[in-house]
């Protein structure tokens, strides 16, 4: 009988143990997950913060100047232009083949861009519905219908023309 019981006191021993280990584990985990969202949240409220500032014409506490005042009227760029398509935007928009849109790393959504092909000449007007490219050295993103329109069907230099805000 006391073989038994002592048996028994070493399992019921054995599940506390076990028990109190996987309730730290968990509040741990928790402890863990919580600090995720708090961050990730923190996250969204500035990237938040941030839109809202840029949509004013202002980028927060640093004093960088903004976009929209480094892209007003006539201001011009230049580098290589690349060809995507497909997806959802930046803006929400569906990013169509056949449509004269483009991607632009800093100006404001709804700007329109003259982009000239500097070996063909041939000049387009496109509107900025997307963030990008992040390739060095390429300034713009097009369309294949933009690309088209332009003459070229991969990497072209080109020269960007603000032309104003849709």
């Amino acid at each position: 009988m006391q073989s038994k019981s002592i048996v028994t006191c070493v399992f019921s021993v054995a599940i506390l143990a076990t028990t109190v280990n996987i309730a730290s584990a968990r509040a741990h985990y928790l402890r863990g997950h919580a600090a995720y969202r708090t961050s990730y949240h923190s996250i969204v409220r500035r990237a938040v913060a941030w839109q809202a500032e840029e949509a004013h014409g202002r980028h927060g506490r640093y004093g960088v100047r903004t976009v929209r005042a480094a892209a007003s009227y006539g201001d011009a760029y230049s580098g290589i232009a690349s060809v995507y398509s497909g997806g959802h935007t930046a803006s929400g928009e569906y990013a169509a083949a056949s449509g004269l849109t483009a991607a632009h790393r800093s100006l404001p959504f709804g700007t329109m861009v003259r982009v000239t092909n500097q070996g063909t000449g041939r000049s387009i007007v496109v509107r900025i519905n997307d963030r990008g490219p992040f390739v060095r050295g390429r300034v713009i993103d097009l369309t294949p219908a933009g690309a088209r329109a332009l003459g070229f069907s991969g990497l072209a230099p080109v020269t960007l023309a603000v032309e104003g805000r849709s």
